[in-house]
């Protein structure tokens, strides 16, 4: 079930939300977790077991770890992390490390080993990450560790956040796990509707019709097209990416606001970055303070040498490629990330603020399309193809014609990502997020907010195209 679908929208959500309003609030961490159970289900029946069952062995070991001694919580912060790493290094990477050890016995003559492919979970990823923050941060004493399996569950398995994050850190929402009371409020809860019904526009008016023509693209393994096909395809990707992304982020944010969660913010304006480090602390904002806080940091962060800190850096975000997908070019891309964060700190800081703002938005837009080719392409050998055409110059016709709707919310997709650098949206986002707002900026907040939803619902109904980027990750 994804939220951009008539039955999350029209079924799912009202229903939850009548429910969980008149329901006392005993009861409503209960049947949040029913309910997030039931949404998982619905898309991974035969995974909702082996998610509940590591859920339930995890909660006990870190219960066992908050009593214990010096040495015995060692063992068990290991043995807790050990689980949840074993447990996605199988599910998301044993056809990954399969399919490559065939190749290299296929070098030798050999026979392919038999495998029987591992189907994965949805959102195994993020929730992977949430339970390590629980062992780690309870281990370092961050947090005491919560009292009821249930809450640890509905932490885990929230639906709002459950698929494609924000990656939640225990520290940040356990007060909130038990008692949200001073945050259920109708403000909340219309500020919420407003962030949830700009996600879905996000989503549904903009990723997706962009979504649509990426994918005829990138699906022609012939790359019959010229270079402007190929620059508009990528540019294209780039926005579905991020609209779809921060989309999904905006109305999980939306969705915990309605019942009393704060999340936190995932995207910034990323493509308004005048550098790469500045873009990844734009974009996917809880994955980079995830990585840098449970991963760069132990590692020595930078209290070590000046070579050990580049290789720490790019052995983060070799790790950080991995983990949004298991194949090569995720590990490239991931490669590229961190050369050029390096580069970043070893000269084009300094570069980048010798030529000014606008000069250094545009190289570092360019930088990461360059990435987001990487990134999208299903081989490395199509990703070298199509960076080849785009590069080529190539100005001959070709059979891609797109429409006056294709190349509008191209345009409108253009001018917000980029308002952000020329206007001071940061500040007017806190002002409408804020938790004090005038009658008359509710009303229109309630206004606008109903006619994204009413638009995104008939679009929805009109077309089958409709994918979740994320999802698979």
């Amino acid at each position: 079930m994804v939220f951009s679908s008539s039955l999350f929208l029209l079924y799912f959500l009202p229903a939850f939300l009548i429910i969980y309003f008149i329901l006392p609030k005993v009861l409503k961490n209960y049947f949040a977790l029913l309910a997030s159970m039931f949404f998982y289900a619905w898309g991974a029946p035969d995974f909702i077991f082996i998610v509940t069952g590591s859920i339930i062995i995890d909660f006990y070991i870190v219960k066992a770890l908050n009593t214990s001694i010096s040495r015995r919580k060692k063992l068990l912060v290991s043995l807790s992390v050990f689980l949840n790493i074993g447990l996605l290094a199988y599910f998301k990477y044993a056809n990954f490390m399969v399919d490559n050890f065939n190749e290299v016995l296929s070098w030798f003559g050999g026979k392919p080993a038999n495998w029987v492919e591992v189907a994965l979970p949805i959102g195994i990823s993020f929730f992977t990450f949430q339970k390590i923050t629980y062992s780690l941060d309870v281990y370092r004493g961050v947090h005491t560790p919560l009292k009821k399996v249930t809450d640890y569950a509905l932490y885990i398995l929230m639906f709002p956040q459950l698929i494609a994050g924000p990656i939640v850190r225990f520290n940040e929402i356990a007060d909130q796990i038990e008692d949200r009371s001073w945050n259920e409020n109708n403000n909340n809860r219309l500020t919420g509707f407003f962030r949830f019904a700009i996600g879905l526009a996000k989503k549904v008016l903009i990723a997706n019709v962009l979504g649509e023509q990426v994918d005829l693209i990138f699906a022609d393994g012939s790359l019959e097209f010229n270079t402007a096909t190929a620059w508009i395809g990528i540019l294209a990707y780039a926005f579905q990416i991020y609209f779809d992304f921060s989309g999904y982020s905006d109305m999980a944010i939306g969705l915990g606001r309605m019942i009393g969660f704060r999340f936190p913010e995932n995207f910034n304006n990323p493509y308004i970055s005048q550098n790469i480090t500045e873009f990844w602390r734009r974009w996917h904002i809880t994955l980079g303070r995830f990585m840098r806080d449970y991963l760069y940091i132990p590692l020595g962060g930078n209290k070590v040498s000046e070579g050990r800190l580049y290789l720490n850096l790019w052995v983060v975000f070799l790790i950080s490629g991995l983990w949004h997908g298991a194949a090569w070019n995720f590990v490239i891309w991931g490669a590229f990330q961190g050369l050029f964060l390096v580069a970043d700190r070893l000269l084009l800081l300094k570069f980048f603020k010798t030529i000014g703002k606008l000069p250094s938005m545009v190289i570092t837009f360019l930088i990461s399309l360059v990435g987001w080719v990487l990134f999208r392409a299903e081989t490395l050998d199509f990703a070298w193809k199509y960076m080849g055409k785009m590069f080529s110059f190539q100005g001959q016709g070709d059979s891609y014609n797109f429409d006056v709707k294709f190349y509008t919310i191209l345009l409108l997709a253009i001018f917000f990502s980029f308002w952000g650098g020329f206007i001071k949206i940061e500040a007017w986002q806190k002002k409408i997020f804020a938790e004090r707002k005038n009658q008359k900026t509710v009303g229109l907040m309630v206004l606008i907010s109903v006619i994204l939803v009413i638009f995104s619902l008939g679009s929805i109904t009109s077309s089958g195209f409709n994918p979740f980027i994320y999802f698979r990750f």
